[in-house]
Parts: structure tokens; C-alpha cells; sequence
């Protein structure tokens, strides 16, 4: 019986780690649109079983991070600009509220922290590092919203954020854009200020016209 119970746990250990490696590669962009994956390749490069690759899969395919056919065919996301657009009206929903509520939160430590954040960002937009600039662009999102304290808009904000991860990471490095950070700098500003309205506009810009920017022609 322990040794039953002793199974299932590391089952279910080896699957968390696998899940939550691959939802963050996915998430920031380190596979490409449409890159196919297989459950024995992902079992053999994380050391594990058939089991818990599979259900690793299964999970972010219910999150949309992972396309899964009826023939068994397992691939990222790579969306059409239609689907892009639409997920940069739901992120335009979703964080603008995120912001304005961690906005009572936002004591100067955040705001220096967001500031050494948004340093980082430059960084890579400098370095032209795709998936170093998605990475600290989101943990920049991510410490504002956290304080927010409302873990299921978030947890659905992030939904969004894996989905569009490998689309958006192959078309910043296409584009090579230089100032894809200033809206965060209109951010910053606004929380420094207190002001919620500038906050919302601020958010709203960034995870709108960022993406049409990369999408455009």
C-alpha cells in the first residue's frame, strides 16, 4: 500500500514538473508556431514515464498552450492574426482591471522594482533576445498584477499569455522592433501619480498596440 502511495506521488511530481517546464517554455515563446511535439520525445527529455508526459499535454491542451489532434499529434499554438487580435481584446479586458487594482497596492518598492524590471526589458529589446524580452515583459505584468490580489483573473490573463507566447515570440524576433518597452515607461508613471484612469489607458495601449505593431505590415 505505501508503496502504491509511494507511486502515485512521484507520478504526480514528475507530471507538476513537466507541466509547469513546458507551460513556461510555451509561455515564452521558446517553441516555434506549430512546433510538433510527441509525449515519448517529452518523456525521454524530462526522464520520465508515458503517464505523466501525457497528462502534462492534456492539461495545457485545456489551456489552449498545446494543440492535441484526435490522431495523437501534439503541437504550440501558431495563430492567425484574426486570433491574435482577439486575444489582444481579451488581454485589453482582463489587465487594464488587473493594474487598476493592485493600483491601492502600489507602494514606491513596486514601482522601483517594476522600474529595475523594465531596465531588463531594454536589455533584450537591445540584444534583439526574443525570448528574453517576452520573459521579462510578462514577469514586469506579472509583479504588477500580482498585487492585485484576484488570482482568477489572473490565472486567466495567463491563459491568454500562453496561448499567444510562440506567435508573439517568432514575430517580435521577424520584426526586430526597438520600442516596444516605452509603453511601460506610461505605465510607471501613471502608478507613480495614482492615477487610475492614466493606468487603465497605459495598460490598455501597451497590450493592444504592442501586438499590432508586430502583426502589422
Amino acid at each position: 500500500m505505501q508503496a502504491q502511495t509511494r507511486s502515485q506521488t512521484d507520478t504526480s511530481s514528475a507530471h507538476e514538473r513537466v507541466y509547469r517546464s513546458l507551460r513556461a517554455r510555451i509561455m515564452h515563446g521558446e517553441l516555434d508556431p506549430g512546433q510538433s511535439l510527441t509525449i515519448r520525445g517529452i518523456g525521454k527529455e524530462y526522464d520520465v514515464s508515458m503517464t505523466p508526459a501525457r497528462e502534462a499535454v492534456r492539461r495545457l491542451a485545456a489551456e489552449g498552450a498545446l494543440t492535441l489532434s484526435s490522431s495523437g499529434r501534439v503541437s504550440a499554438p501558431d495563430l492567425t492574426a484574426e486570433r491574435i487580435e482577439e486575444l489582444a481584446a481579451l488581454r485589453s479586458l482582463l489587465e487594464p482591471e488587473l493594474a487598476a487594482r493592485a493600483l491601492p497596492r502600489a507602494h514606491m518598492a513596486l514601482i522601483d522594482r517594476l522600474r529595475a524590471i523594465n531596465v531588463r526589458v531594454s536589455e533584450c529589446v537591445t540584444k534583439q533576445d526574443a525570448v528574453g524580452y517576452l520573459r521579462t515583459n510578462l514577469e514586469f505584468h506579472r509583479t504588477l498584477y500580482l498585487r492585485a490580489q484576484a488570482p482568477a483573473i489572473l490565472a486567466v490573463a495567463e491563459t491568454v499569455w500562453l496561448q499567444l507566447g510562440p506567435t508573439m515570440r517568432a514575430l517580435y524576433a521577424r520584426r526586430q522592433r526597438t520600442d516596444l518597452q516605452r509603453h511601460h515607461r506610461m505605465i510607471l508613471s501613471a502608478l507613480a501619480a495614482g492615477d487610475e484612469p492614466a493606468l487603465r489607458l497605459a495598460v490598455r495601449t501597451d497590450v493592444t498596440q504592442g501586438l499590432k505593431m508586430l502583426v502589422a505590415d
